[in-house]
């Protein structure tokens, strides 16, 4: 047996073991083990939140969560993807909502059930504070609640764990648009400049660039001037 045959440990992946080299993260650990992955899987990079895991360590009764392509396999692992999770979602149209605690509290009443008990919290593999946005969604601070979730990646693990049946991630997601739309302060210089491409200014440049070749526009692109004074 080669050493590296010998540094091998034991996960668990759907209740079947398999050794996998301990430096992997849960997502090539499972590709390593011959998994194909179609599913629960999204960006590699911790961003897209697409490969939520709960996993638990033999002996430890502690239940973890993680994404699995920034999580590393640790030996005894028992592993269970949750790349979705059937939370409630509502529908609806942005331009027919006001920025108020009352639109949150009528598009998604079981806000008003949170217990306080910070499980979602504990889930949140982005370490996000979800019961402190959702005590600002409680008292119908739009802004606060929009700050606080901005960078949730929707991977739904706190929906997993709360005994109050909630969708904190959609709730905060809502909270985020209307901010967005009604509330967050408006950029002078982004609106003068749309105004400028509305009315034409920049037409000829752009088509000079699609008449250009491959080549000229990486050259374009690499002697560009990236902060001009």
């Amino acid at each position: 047996m080669d050493e590296q045959q010998e540094n091998l440990i034991p996960v668990y992946i759907m209740g079947k073991r398999y050794m996998v080299p301990p430096t992997l993260t849960i997502m090539k650990a499972m590709e390593y083990a011959g998994y194909t992955l179609v599913r629960g899987v999204g960006c590699r990079g911790g961003f897209c939140g697409a490969c939520a895991t709960t996993y638990r360590i033999k002996g430890d009764p502690k239940l973890y969560f993680g994404l699995a392509c920034q999580t590393v396999v640790e030996p005894e692992m028992y592993l269970a993807q949750i790349p979705f999770f059937p939370a409630q979602r509502a529908y609806y149209d942005l331009k027919d909502l006001s920025p108020t605690s009352a639109t949150l509290f009528s598009t998604y009443p079981q806000l008003l059930r949170c217990l306080g008990c910070g499980a979602c919290t504990k889930a949140c593999p982005q370490d996000l504070d979800v019961r402190a946005y959702m005590a600002a969604g409680m008292k119908g601070d739009i802004a606060d609640m929009a700050d606080l979730s901005f960078d949730c990646i929707m991977c739904g693990l706190c929906a997993a764990r709360c005994p109050a049946e909630e969708a904190q991630y959609n709730i905060a997601i809502l909270a985020r648009r209307l901010y967005g739309r009604y509330l967050a302060p408006r950029s002078d210089h982004l609106q003068a400049r749309l105004e400028e491409i509305e009315a034409g200014a920049f037409d000829d440049q752009l088509e000079e660039l699609k008449e250009l070749s491959r080549d000229e526009l990486v050259e374009r692109y690499e002697t560009r001037d990236i902060e001009p004074e």
